[in-house]
């Protein structure tokens, strides 16, 4: 057994500074909401022969516990350094990270990751690992980074969201919400529309068609996605930006004052895409504050 404790807040830890940061924002996220947090790191034995000089496989899958181990204990030292009465467990596992992390978000309230990484993390969130375990998730992914590379992530700025009507970004909406109300900060719900997708297909909006006009029909259509939650959450100041473009490029942009930014897995129109391929790559890869992808809750899985 692996102590899976139901709504934790879990962080990967792979070793690297990244991941010590993200497992640091973990903890204020876990304080935030009330909840424990779960130190994980991950770990797989090698499938390639080595010389004996590197000793068996026992003596090997040793080694990695051992190491795993003392990552754990300075994530946990660094946490505990920020907020000394946090609930922390910690948790070593052998398994492939993908597999082990898919688990690890059936218990969870959430998961977060560092942007950059060594060992078992190594380009999580990047490519074909970043599909995986997105598209199998069953609760929000927080990729933690900075405005540079080195630099904490910001604690300042509103929450930013992606918002094109699909399901997924109205889970996105949902957390954003939450998050911002948390935060004590506003929220601003961006929007993003184009004459033409990138592989050339016309969208709805012809080129003829006045883009003043377009402009206020897509602003119209993101009122009465967000009017809900206006009402949910009467307190929370909810800002409305639409814009015609690329989505990435004015996250990115927004992102700059933000200190987080939320969009879901999948969309259509402005955000078709988001997180499959070079566009959820390039925000990740580019973005200047912590990113939450969210994905819609399962029939049956609660309010």
């Amino acid at each position: 057994m692996h102590g899976f404790t139901d709504g934790a807040v879990v962080a990967g830890i792979d070793g690297s500074a990244s991941a010590v940061q993200a497992a640091v924002w973990a903890g204020a996220e876990a304080r935030r909401r009330g909840r424990p947090l779960r130190l994980v790191q991950i770990y797989t034995l090698p499938q390639v022969s080595a010389p004996v000089a590197f000793g068996s496989a026992d003596q090997v899958r040793e080694g990695l516990a051992q190491r795993a181990g003392e990552w754990l204990a300075g994530a946990r030292t660094a946490v505990l350094a920020e907020h000394p009465d946090l609930e922390i467990t910690t948790a070593a596992r052998e398994w492939s990270p993908v597999t082990a992390l898919t688990q690890e978000t059936q218990h969870a309230e959430l998961v977060v990751l560092g942007s950059r990484g060594l060992g078992g993390f190594t380009g999580l969130l990047v490519g074909s690992t970043a599909v995986s375990v997105v598209a199998h998730a069953h609760c929000p992914i927080v990729v933690v980074r900075g405005r540079t590379p080195h630099d904490p992530p910001p604690a300042t700025g509103p929450v930013l969201v992606g918002a094109d009507g699909s399901p997924d970004s109205d889970a996105a909406l949902a957390f954003a919400c939450e998050e911002a109300r948390l935060r004590g900060t506003g929220l601003i719900a961006v929007h993003t529309w184009s004459d033409v997708l990138a592989d050339g297909v016309l969208r709805p909006h012809p080129l003829q068609e006045n883009p003043v006009d377009i402009a206020a029909a897509e602003r119209a259509k993101l009122a009465e996605q967000v009017v809900g939650w206006q009402r949910k959450y009467a307190d929370l100041s909810i800002e409305f930006e639409v814009t015609r473009g690329r989505p990435v490029r004015t996250l990115l942009e927004r992102g700059e004052d933000a200190q987080l930014i939320v969009v879901g897995c999948r969309g259509r129109g402005g955000f078709t895409g988001m997180l499959l391929g070079s566009t959820s790559q390039a925000l990740i890869a580019h973005s200047p504050c912590p990113v939450a992808v969210v994905r819609p809750q399962q029939a049956g899985s609660g309010s």
